[in-house]
C-alpha cells in the first residue's frame, strides 16, 4: 500500500459539536454515530485510540491484537482497527446521497438513492472479517529479514462485525444494471489521496459484476449501532472474504461499466510484486489468506511451573477453519488446540490451549490453521515487495521467569 500521510484537515472537534443527534429519513429517524470529543484522539482520525487498545501507525489505528482476549467473536466497535488513507470525514446521512453512474446502466444515466431509500430496500445481516491486505507486513522483515514497504501492521489490522445494510445486487438492478456490465467501482467521500506528489484522487477499487451481485453488502449498522464515523459512516462497501481495500468507507458513487475499470488502487497498489511474480506483477488481488495469532503481548513473561490458559484467534478466507495446532517449543512438537466457536464462512475462531512450562528462559510459541479446503499456514510466507498477504506462522516470543518473578513484558 501506498505511504501515508495526513493532510491539513478541518477541525474535527468543530464539526462533531456541529452534527446532529439525529435525522429525519424518509421518516426513519437514525440517530449520527456515538462520538467522543473530549477524550484524546489522534489527528484524522474520531474515536478515541487508548495505547491499551490501538498502536498508532501514521493516519492508521491498529487494534492491539492481545486486548482482543476479553472480548467474543465480535471486535467491539472501540477496538475495531482504523484503515484511514487521508483522515476520517464527519459527514451527515441527511445530506447523504449515492450515485450509480456509467454506461453499464441501461438508462446511462446517473441514478440517485438517499439514506432513506437505501434503508427502505430488503435489509441483510452478514457476519464477516475485514482485514486490510498489509496485515502481518512487519512479519516480512522481523521474521523473515525481507524487505518491504508500507505500514507496519503486526497482526491487528482484522476485525470481525455484524453489518446490516442492503445487498448491492439489490441496489444495481435498481439502478438498471445492463447485461453486458463486468466491473462495478465503488468511490469513497474522503479526501483525495496525495502521494509523491501525485494526487490519486479518491480511494476507489473495482469489483466483476459477479462478486458485486453474490454477497456484498451497502452497510449502514456495525454490531447493531450506527456506522461509526471512523469506519463509514454513513454507508460503507462491505466485501466479505476480499481483501479489505475492496470494503469501501464513505461510499458516495458507484461507477458500472461495460468494460474493464481500474485504479491505482488495482494497478500500482494491491498486487503481488517480486522475484516469485509475473514481471508485470500479479493480477490484482482478491481474496485474504488464513493466519492465526495468541492473544498476548510479544515478550510477555510467564511462569513456569504453573499452568497458562493459553488463547488466540485463527482464521481464513479461503474456506471455514477446521482446526489449529500449537507449538511450545519453537516447533518440534505439535498438538491441538481446542476451538471455542464452531467455524464458519468469512469468520474467525476462538481456541484455547493449556501450557505449563518446566524450564525458565525465552520461548518461542506457534500458532496454525489449517482450513476445510485443506490450506495450512506454511514456515515461511512468498515475499513481495509491497508485504500484502502475510500468511506464515507467526514465531511469537515470550520468556519463562521463576516462580515468584514479577511479571513484565520484554520489548
Amino acid at each position: 500500500m501506498p505511504h501515508e500521510s495526513v493532510p491539513a484537515r478541518r477541525s474535527l472537534l468543530k464539526l462533531l459539536a456541529a452534527a446532529p443527534a439525529a435525522s429525519a429519513l424518509g421518516g426513519l429517524a437514525t440517530a449520527a454515530p456515538a462520538t467522543a470529543a473530549t477524550a484524546a484522539t489522534v489527528p484524522g482520525i474520531v474515536k478515541p485510540t487508548p495505547p491499551e487498545l490501538f498502536t498508532i501507525r501514521g493516519t492508521n489505528a491498529e487494534s492491539r491484537f492481545d486486548a482482543f482476549r476479553s472480548t467474543g467473536l465480535l471486535t467491539p466497535t472501540d477496538r475495531f482497527f482504523v484503515r484511514n488513507h487521508t483522515s476520517t470525514p464527519v459527514l451527515d446521512a441527511a445530506t447523504w446521497r449515492l450515485t450509480l453512474w456509467g454506461d453499464g446502466l441501461h438508462g446511462r444515466g446517473p441514478v440517485h438513492l438517499t439514506y432513506g431509500q437505501l434503508r427502505d430496500l430488503p435489509s441483510v445481516t452478514r457476519t464477516a472479517l475485514v482485514e486490510c491486505a498489509g496485515n502481518g507486513r512487519s512479519l516480512y522483515a522481523t521474521q523473515q529479514g525481507e524487505t518491504v514497504s508500507g505500514t507496519a501492521w503486526t497482526l491487528g489490522a482484522v476485525g470481525a462485525a455484524r453489518w446490516r445494510g442492503a445487498r448491492l445486487s439489490d441496489v444495481l438492478r435498481r439502478a438498471g444494471i445492463a447485461a453486458d456490465a463486468v466491473d462495478v467501482q465503488p468511490r469513497g467521500l474522503d479526501d483525495e489521496y496525495v502521494t509523491g506528489g501525485v494526487n490519486l484522487g479518491r480511494v476507489r477499487r473495482p469489483l466483476p459484476v459477479a462478486k458485486a451481485l453474490d454477497d456484498v453488502i451497502l452497510a449502514y449498522e456495525m454490531n447493531g449501532e450506527p456506522l461509526p464515523y471512523d469506519h463509514g459512516y454513513p454507508v460503507r462497501v462491505v466485501v466479505p472474504s476480499w481483501v479489505g481495500i475492496a470494503s469501501v468507507k464513505w461510499l458516495g458513487d458507484i461507477e458500472v461499466s461495460t468494460t474493464p475499470l481500474s485504479s491505482p488502487w488495482s494497478t500500482d497498489h494491491y498486487r503481488l510484486f517480486g522475484a516469485a511474480h509475473p514481471p508485470g506483477g500479479s493480477a490484482p488481488i482478491t481474496r485474504q489468506t488464513l493466519k492465526s495469532g495468541y492473544e498476548l503481548p510479544f515478550g510477555t513473561t510467564l511462569e513456569a511451573g504453573r499452568v497458562h490458559r493459553l488463547t488466540g484467534r485463527a482464521w481464513s478466507a479461503l474456506a471455514p477453519v477446521r482446526g489449529v495446532e500449537v507449538s511450545t517449543d519453537g516447533g518440534a512438537l505439535w498438538r491441538p488446540a481446542r476451538l471455542l466457536d464452531a467455524p464458519r464462512r468469512d469468520g474467525w475462531v476462538r481456541w484455547t490451549v493449556p501450557w505449563r512450562p518446566r524450564r525458565t528462559g525465552p520461548a518461542t510459541l506457534l500458532s496454525r490453521t489449517t482450513d476445510a479446503a485443506g490450506n495450512i499456514q506454511p514456515e515461511r510466507a512468498v515475499h513481495n515487495t509491497q508485504g500484502y498477504l502475510f500468511n506464515a506462522v507467526v514465531r511469537h516470543p515470550v520468556v519463562v521467569v521463576r516462580d515468584g518473578e514479577p511479571p513484565r513484558t520484554f520489548v
